[in-house]
């Protein structure tokens, strides 16, 4: 019990990752059937890292930018979302259901959006 006690910060943080990991993993298995269902990809890093690179058929919408652009984003299909590593698209997540999207998914880094391109 004591291991627990002492080392619960380090332990959250494995947590944490893992989740997020899970998450990716099960959102682009789900990609070619949202594909299918019409899904709108959304990129939320900057201009800047979407120009150095990205991946086809993604839309840039930067995450400070996002709340100010949500009637680009349809509410009728659903919306896959990613970034660098996964948290500014867990915001973006987090920001498209509050506003009311319905079927919003974490891809996490926009490199995954690129996996499923190759396997295609």
């Amino acid at each position: 019990m004591n291991f627990f006690k002492e080392y619960w910060p380090l332990l959250a943080v494995a947590a944490w990752f893992g989740y997020k990991w899970w998450t990716a993993r099960r959102v682009k298995a789900m990609l070619p059937r949202l594909l299918a269902q019409g899904a709108t990809l959304v990129d939320v890093r900057t201009m800047a890292e979407f120009a150095q690179a990205n991946a086809p058929g993604t839309r840039n919408i930067p995450l400070q930018e996002l709340a100010g652009r949500l009637n680009e984003i349809p509410r009728t299909v659903p919306v896959v979302v990613g970034c660098a590593s996964g948290t500014r698209s867990g915001m973006a997540k987090l920001l498209l259901k509050k506003n009311g999207y319905i079927q919003v998914h974490n891809i996490g880094a926009w490199r995954n959006f690129l996996d499923h391109a190759r396997d295609s």
